[in-house]
């Protein structure tokens, strides 16, 4: 079988990254306080190299993912910037408030594939028997890609190759405007998930007419047109750009829609789902919403705490955050135009610079090591300030409640309260 060649090819064995717990988050305080056999929870949100996690993980996880949907970079040889405005208007980027998202640049096309290859050797290892893994690129790369999971796969692996299909503003005026996205759908083994049923949809209008009218129609073979149909390998969903309802700021953003179809597609209630590139947390939100497990990792803070804001906002079963043990996430103190009050069990941010905050918690027992986020607070989409009360009327509080604060910026603030 022909493969895909270049000159600095290879399957290094990575490195394990050593990973540590750095947080764990109770949504709106569910699940808190853990009984002690749930201390660790399953769901996970990992920062780090993922070609490191990925073999920290292999221990436990080799052969045990039901699900892999990996949306890397796309060879755009770009800078993404993430929006952290409020109520700004879509069409005018120029007023945007933006930080820093991710980079998608590389010296050549080797490069990439360096990075890319290995990866894929690894997520294979990590499938299941009956796994499947969707791999979603666009024009610049999907080619490369697909040879190479036909080595790793082999051919006869390949389900699909889904089109992504959708509108919106375009520059190019010198050929056909580039409106869709590649999803190469691969099972590890011949038996594998596949739930036709569960994805189903409606028949075209059209079409339940012209069966309705003439008994000839489909050459006599009447579909079931109650039951809907198994979706054809195109499918058409509005960017999340248009979306407002989802939308996080960060950029290359997926709809949960597109998401929702895979999940329900390939995996089942309980079976455990993988996002090594997870962004803004799609994969992990819509797991999370249909009863699925996750593991969701990237190697930059903004992904992460985007992921995490969604997964409260969405009040998600409890999940743990880890972190490569050299990766360094400064918590500064609470700087001076920063105060917390405390009336009965409700904390109060006081801050002339409210509007700055995108996100704040508060373990209500801190014991001076493992960080538990049992009540939290998220900058809302609109233009409004965030909600500078934290109640834990219901949560026991011990002699200490460690307060923690992102910034719009990224920056983590931290203070200790303690009880007269």
């Amino acid at each position: 079988m022909p493969k895909l060649h270049w000159d600095t090819k290879k399957v290094p064995e990575a490195t394990a990254g050593e990973i540590e717990l750095f947080c764990v988050a109770y949504p709106n305080g569910n699940g808190y306080p853990p009984p002690v056999s749930a201390h660790d929870p399953v769901n996970k949100v990992i920062l780090g190299d993922n070609l490191k996690v990925m073999r920290a993980l292999m221990d436990k996880y080799e052969g045990q993912i039901d699900l892999i949907y990996a949306d890397p970079p796309f060879f755009t040889n770009r800078q993404y910037s993430a929006r952290v405005g409020q109520g700004e208007d879509s069409r005018r980027p120029q007023d945007w408030q933006l930080e820093k998202g991710y980079q998608d640049d590389w010296p050549d096309l080797a490069s990439y594939l360096d990075m890319l290859y290995p990866r894929l050797e690894m997520m294979y290892r990590l499938l299941a028997p009956d796994g499947t893994l969707y791999l979603h690129l666009d024009w610049h790369v999907n080619s490369y890609a697909r040879i190479l999971l036909d080595e790793i796969f082999s051919p006869e692996r390949l389900l699909n190759e889904i089109i992504w299909i959708y509108h919106g503003p375009s520059p190019i005026k010198s050929a056909f405007n580039r409106k869709h996205d590649t999803i190469l759908a691969y099972t590890k083994g011949k038996k594998y998930t596949f739930n036709a049923n569960a994805v189903r949809q409606p028949y075209d209008p059209k079409t339940i007419k012209t069966f309705n009218s003439s008994p000839k129609a489909g050459f006599g073979k009447v579909p079931d047109l109650k039951r809907g149909k198994v979706p054809e390998d195109w499918w058409y969903y509005p960017v999340v750009a248009r979306m407002h309802s989802e939308r996080t700021g960060y950029p290359t953003q997926k709809p949960e829609a597109l998401l929702e179809r895979i999940i329900l597609a390939s995996s089942n209630p309980g079976d455990l789902i993988a996002d090594f590139f997870c962004g803004s947390g799609t994969a992990a939100a819509v797991a999370e919403k249909l009863g699925r497990s996750y593991l969701a990792a990237d190697s930059t803070w903004r992904a992460i705490h985007t992921t995490r804001k969604r997964l409260t906002n969405i009040g998600s079963k409890p999940f743990s955050i880890l972190k490569e043990t050299n990766i360094n996430l400064p918590l500064r103190e609470f700087e001076p135009d920063y105060t917390i009050n405390f009336s009965g069990n409700t904390l109060n941010l006081v801050s002339q610079n409210i509007t700055d905050v995108d996100y704040w918690e508060v373990d209500p027992d801190w014991k001076n090591k493992l960080f538990n986020s049992v009540g939290q607070a998220l900058r809302p989409r609109k233009k409004r300030p965030i909600n500078s009360n934290i109640n834990l009327s219901s949560i026991t509080l011990g002699k200490k409640q460690c307060v923690r604060l992102v910034d719009v910026k990224g920056n983590q603030l931290q203070t200790i309260v303690e009880i007269l």
